[in-house]
């Protein structure tokens, strides 16, 4: 058993993190950190900061995020600025408004927000907005990954970026990396990734490594199957000859033709923002009632407090989504 740990750190993971910045437009793939989950890096980006932490960030941040802030707000241990993601027309000018008041040590925002697809545009202007050198800026792009066509080759000096592979990238639970700019937070508190090896892919040689166990290495073990499955299949889309851009051309039709199909309640962002993620979030009264019905209905969607999500994928196709539309006809609450 102890001989994976070559197969694991010179050639698994080095080929995950080849995909990983060949798909963002990275130039180092050595810049690539991987751990089980984005809360592991998100702690890992916060044990780098002295408290009270001075954080800048959005109402509409997934919890793995949301959740670790209020908890360190309410330990007294970090001051939070939430900009409203609403109204989406404006979020960027608000935003950058308030990135160029300064201040603050750690800015973080989502590419797609989780609980209305809306798009951020124009990443590289927030992130020039930040006036300082020092802060930290995160970029969780977990739901815009495999999804929308990312190229951060503008922002990989200045920027980390968060995201797994579990839905867009079809590798399942488990295969969750970070791009960690170099110079920032070199030495967090609660490390990742292990010495082991001088090739371990673990953000700039082993930036953030762990101590190794007796006798071996400690890199997540849930990491390394996850990252099997994720290389699989990159390899596959690449033999295909299938791009993220494909990808969401295909989503952004099957989208299109459910939209045009008939009545739905308040669509999130509105139709007046033409991009968004690869799921359409939808208000209603009652979300969670109308996504129990679905499921009775064998359709698989999931709810937001008041904000019903659909998610398409490559697997769907035109047919799909006619008999998607048949079954709604027959759910209460639906219009």
């Amino acid at each position: 058993m102890d001989d994976k740990w070559d197969e694991v750190f010179g050639s698994l993971l080095p080929e995950a993190a080849g995909h990983i910045a060949g798909r963002l437009g990275l130039s180092d793939p050595e810049a690539i950190a991987f751990a089980p989950s984005t809360h592991a890096l998100v702690m890992r980006i916060l044990s780098s900061l002295s408290p009270p932490v001075r954080i800048l960030t959005t109402d509409a941040e997934f919890h793995s995020f949301a959740r670790q802030a209020a908890r360190l707000e309410e330990d007294g241990l970090a001051a939070v600025e939430r900009v409203p993601a609403e109204p989406f027309a404006t979020f960027s000018d608000r935003f950058a408004a308030a990135a160029r008041r300064g201040g603050h040590d750690l800015v973080y925002l989502s590419h797609v927000f989780f609980n209305s697809g809306f798009v951020v545009p124009d990443l590289a202007a927030l992130v020039a907005a930040v006036p300082e050198p020092e802060p930290l800026v995160v970029i969780d792009g977990y739901h815009g990954f495999m999804a929308l066509p990312t190229d951060l080759s503008a922002l990989e000096r200045r920027a980390f970026y968060l995201a797994g592979g579990y839905k867009y990238a079809m590798a399942g639970e488990g295969a969750c990396f970070a791009h960690c700019p170099p110079g920032y937070a070199e030495r967090p508190a609660t490390p990742v990734g292990s010495p082991a090896s001088p090739s371990c892919p673990a953000g700039r040689r082993g930036r953030w490594p762990t101590p190794p166990a007796a006798g071996g290495s400690s890199a997540p073990p849930s990491t390394r199957p996850a990252c099997t499955g994720f290389n699989a299949v990159q390899r596959w889309l690449d033999g295909l000859g299938v791009t993220v851009a494909d990808i969401h051309d295909h989503v952004g039709a099957l989208q299109a033709r459910f939209l045009a199909a008939g009545p739905h309640p308040e669509l999130l962002p509105d139709a007046s923002l033409p991009e968004r993620g690869h799921f359409l979030t939808f208000r209603l009264p009652d979300a969670a009632a109308v996504h129990a019905s679905l499921h009775a209905a064998g359709v698989i969607a999931d709810y937001r407090d008041d904000r019903l999500r659909i998610g398409f994928g490559l697997y769907h196709g035109h047919d799909d989504i006619d008999e998607l539309v048949r079954r709604l006809a027959t759910v209460p609450g639906w219009p």
